[in-house]
């Protein structure tokens, strides 16, 4: 047997075991499709087998990170309102335990290459443990955030303490007592480990570039009395939230707007849905955030007044750690939720250094820690890096590849790049992929392609109406040398969103090639 002779012929090859990837698989199942999964770590769970470090949790509410399964959803309850990985990680068996899924999933088995056959309009794909598989639809559920950036420092090699990626942690966890650590990076996922590990480790130093916004999460335990709610409110809430902007349970009132509420008013709505411990202060408060400067800079006053308030006004940290209306606006970046990062910060053990390109930046690493732009060596025995990934498309452009029959989930220029309870997107896109291909099997047809620009036409003309296109953040690209700057995610709204895909597919898919 030659390296390109079929090991298995199957209509569809399923890249990833995630959230898309075991929901994509089931409902390609439940179709007739004959499907394979294959996945490069050792079990599935994907964002939840591979980031496990100190505090990984939901930022979305668990009673709406959810699959859109009555019989799944009534079958699990949460413990807490914002889960943490463990937890999320066991849910994710028992959906796969629940839908049989294993039987059709390969793990270890790193998808390294997927050419595609324009004679036969079929795909050949090859994993890292030898599958060449033959396959009509080659669909990858890789992730938006799964292709962490590792080569971003000099001389990083030469740090002979351990060096650890919050996107690898290691299952077995880290031992930071009585250790000088180093955690590079403070955005959402820099600040769940900052906030955890902070009282247990010997010395911690913050490398801190840019600061975030952040909002205090309010994390309540869950019981039957929780569990009943939520689960008895599973229509509404299956009705609601595929047409709200975010994918959540909560949205924009359209009848109040920045324009026709007094100071007052705003200054309320805004308390309540700060007070409200979750993502509402930045998805349902005012949708002017995004694009009126007055009520971005009130909004984002109010988040830094909040934040500067807890440092205790600390002159040092509040400079290093709560952003500037110069540095960008409230929700033009990500908005991390964190429970005692801020507090962690004013800890005796811990130390924020602000490593901006305009102050000290980070030169190099060297053998016994971390060397500054001005000379000075941190010493340190582990380092951390929460240094980000290359979203949306960097799973896929580590695969070698072309793209006809090829789908996709969790793109660019789609909410669920950046803008969506994932959940929601996820369901949505892979449900649109599942009823294309039916579309093509009942037609006869075998190739399908998109030929138009008329969304990436659209999505730019959305975003750069927006206050997001100003900012330097991984939203836009920026965090990846060379990698086009656009904004990855449609800021237009997760309803719009579904609306238009549904349109395209009731309309006879006018963009694209079918034969």
């Amino acid at each position: 047997m030659t390296s390109n002779t079929p090991t298995e012929t199957v209509d569809a090859v399923v890249m990833g075991a995630g959230v898309a990837g075991l929901y994509q698989l089931h409902q390609l199942r439940k179709e007739g499709f004959k499907a394979r999964l294959f996945e490069a770590g050792a079990d599935l769970a994907g964002t939840w087998f591979w980031n496990r470090y100190p505090d990984a949790r939901f930022d979305s509410d668990g009673h709406i990170y959810q699959l859109w399964n009555e019989e799944l959803y009534k079958g699990w309850t949460w413990s807490e309102r914002f889960p943490g990985q463990p937890e999320i990680e066991r849910w994710l068996h028992y959906v796969a335990e629940k839908l049989d899924l294993r039987k059709d999933i390969k793990f270890n088995a790193r998808v390294t290459s997927a050419h595609y056959d324009e004679g036969r309009n079929r795909w050949t794909v090859k994993t890292s443990a030898d599958d060449v598989i033959d396959t009509q639809y080659f669909i990858s559920c890789g992730g938006m955030l799964s292709a962490p950036l590792t080569n971003q420092f000099v001389d990083q090699d030469k740090f002979k303490g351990q060096i650890v990626y919050t996107a690898l942690y290691p299952a077995e966890g880290l031992e930071v007592k009585n250790k000088r650590v180093g955690v590079v990076g403070v955005g959402a996922t820099g600040i769940q480990v900052i906030q955890t590990i902070a009282p247990d480790c010997g010395h911690l130093t913050v490398f801190a570039r840019t600061p975030q916004y952040t909002v205090k999460m309010k994390n309540p335990k869950w019981g039957a009395k929780e569990h009943k709610e939520y689960h008895d409110a599973y229509e509404h809430t299956k009705k609601t939230v595929p047409d709200t902007f975010s994918g959540f349970d909560y949205d924009w009132d359209p009848t109040v707007t920045w324009a026709n509420t007094t100071p007052e008013e705003r200054q309320k709505i805004m308390e309540d849905c700060y007070g409200h411990g979750s993502l509402k202060m930045w998805l349902a408060s005012f949708s002017e955030i995004f694009f009126d400067k007055e009520a971005s800079d009130s909004v984002s006053q109010f988040v830094a007044d909040k934040m500067r308030t807890r440092l205790n006004n600390d002159p040092h940290l509040v400079d290093a750690m709560v952003p500037t209306l110069d540095d960008y606006g409230f929700g033009t970046h990500r908005v991390p939720l964190e429970n005692g990062y801020l507090e962690a910060l004013q800890l005796p053990n811990v130390e924020v250094i602000s490593v901006r390109k305009d102050r000290n930046p980070i030169k190099r690493f060297v053998e016994n820690g971390i060397e500054l732009e001005d000379g000075k060596v941190v010493e340190l025995d582990k380092i951390i890096r929460a240094t980000g990934f290359d979203a949306g498309t960097g799973a896929l452009s580590r695969v070698d590849h072309g793209y006809p029959n090829l789908l996709t989930t969790a793109v660019p220029l789609a909410p669920s790049a950046a803008l969506c309870n994932m959940t929601t997107c996820l369901s949505q896109q892979t449900e649109w992929i599942t009823r294309a291909l039916v579309d093509q099997r009942n037609d006869g047809k075998t190739f399908l392609e998109a030929s138009e620009d008329k969304w990436v036409k659209h999505h730019d003309e959305t975003a750069n109406a927006t206050l997001v296109t100003n900012t330097q953040s991984w939203y836009m690209g920026s965090n990846v040398p060379g990698k086009p700057r656009r904004l990855l995610s449609y800021v237009g709204g997760v309803g719009v969103y579904r609306k238009r895909c549904e349109e395209e597919r009731e309309s006879g898919y006018p963009s694209f090639v079918r034969a």
